[in-house]
């Protein structure tokens, strides 16, 4: 018997996004390892810490670098063939990084991971975009989001136990197999929906038919210095930037925080670490996702219920003041844990923004820009901190000026991103 779209829709588009999401977390492994690795490398290079703060951010040099051409790259040639390519290169990287005789080919190791996961996030919003309708993009976003949250939460312990029992090169090492395993299952399994054989008519007409009037359906691309003139967009990546600050921030030197300012040992310190990252695994995947799209679903207003979460998420992100103070590791956790709780909420919602006001033709430059302030900070986070900590022998000066940046991304989403709508592109240059 034939089905007709009254039929119960397929779930075809849950697989891709879980796809997708464990694409994020065996990335995310790659990046921790570094972290983890700390005291380690010191040993091995002799590195002080101002030149692990710039070693944290070599990864970021590349990626904030190949983001702009990345999301011209990504609306050209598809998420399909850049992603082959992209998981391919950073299985190398953590290949290198296992294998480098000294700092320089570290460095360089750090370098290419930089370029094979720069199209990540940017080629999975358009992915979302794709695969799922608008009332369904948080939850479906929030999927690959969270999953760089849990790779923190078990990423960290589990290299950290492998690093003391068979040593970094080895961790790095093994990094590169699972990177490697995840190429090639991207590889068989990714398409685009119109691409997918496994996709059937009534979930594809699903797709369609909910966002007829989306602007999805907008088929004129438009240049990146035309859309980095926007101010949505320009909010949305000053926002979103501002929220990586403080990611990068726990990502690259809370293990060493918890270790040298709370003087926990290095195992228990990688265990600890877990405990804020899986905090925000939850709010990311029941708040920024789940409550999200079930509130738009009952017929919340989409645009205020996202405006909601985005802006009170990155309010939280403020708890990381908490910190500056904390003179217990329990405390510490407990700011901790709420300052990334809120954030990791706000990012799905963040993530899925780009599909929602930028045609199809654009969404992948759109998630290039965003991403490219996203690694500008990610840049900046681990070199700052460093300075800080090494001037102050304190990481209170490094939590402040995180909240500071926090307050001006605040800002860019109050009063430039504004309601979250396609842009009004009407008549502008496609060129």
């Amino acid at each position: 018997m034939t089905k007709t779209l009254n039929d119960p829709i397929p779930r075809r588009r849950w697989r891709i996004a879980v796809l997708l999401g464990l694409g994020v977390l065996v990335n995310y492994f790659d990046r921790v390892n570094l972290s983890v690795s700390h005291d380690a490398l010191y040993t091995t290079f002799g590195i002080s810490t101002i030149t692990f703060g710039y070693l944290s951010g070599a990864y970021n040099w590349t990626y904030a670098l190949c983001q702009l051409p990345v999301g011209v790259l990504l609306d050209k040639f598809g998420t399909r063939r850049i992603g082959r390519v992209s998981s391919f290169l950073w299985s190398v990287a953590s290949f290198g990084a296992a294998a480098a005789p000294g700092l320089g080919g570290f460095f360089t190791a750090r370098l290419l991971l930089g370029v094979g996961e720069a199209p990540t996030f940017p080629a999975n919003a358009k992915a979302i975009g794709l695969w799922f309708p608008s009332r369904e993009r948080s939850l479906a976003t929030s999927v690959f989001d969270a999953a760089a949250k849990f790779a923190s939460a078990i990423g960290v312990p589990i290299i950290g136990v492998l690093l003391l029992k068979v040593g970094w090169r080895w961790s790095f090492a093994l990094t590169g197999l699972v990177s490697l395993a995840y190429f090639a299952l991207f590889w068989k399994v990714y398409r685009d929906p119109e691409d997918d054989p496994l996709l059937t008519t009534v979930e594809r007409e699903y797709i369609r038919r909910a966002d007829a009037t989306d602007a999805l359906e907008q088929d004129q691309a438009h240049s990146l210095r035309y859309l980095l003139g926007q101010p949505k967009v320009l909010g949305l990546a000053l926002g979103f930037g501002s929220y990586n600050y403080v990611f990068y921030l726990l990502l690259t030197w809370l293990p060493s925080y918890l270790s040298s300012a709370l003087h926990i040992d290095l195992l228990h310190s990688f265990v600890y670490t877990g405990v804020p990252w899986l905090f925000a695994t939850v709010t990311d995947l029941v708040v920024g996702g789940w409550l999200v799209d079930a509130l738009i679903q009952r017929g919340w207003t989409a645009s205020r219920v996202r405006q909601v979460v985005l802006v009170a998420g990155t309010a939280f992100g403020l708890g990381i003041l908490g910190a500056a103070h904390a003179h217990t590791a329990t405390r510490a956790l407990i700011w901790i844990s709420i300052s990334i709780g809120g954030l990791a909420a706000a990012a799905p919602v963040g993530w899925s923004i780009p599909s929602m006001i930028a045609p199809r033709s654009s969404v992948g430059r759109v998630g290039g820009i965003v991403n490219f302030s996203n690694q500008l900070s990610g840049i900046a986070a681990p070199i700052v901190t460093g300075y800080l900590v090494a001037a102050h022998q304190s990481y209170a000066w490094a939590f402040v000026v995180s909240a500071i940046y926090l307050l001006i991304g605040i800002g860019g989403y109050l009063f430039l991103l504004g309601k979250i709508e396609p842009m009004d592109l009407a008549g502008a240059d496609g060129h």
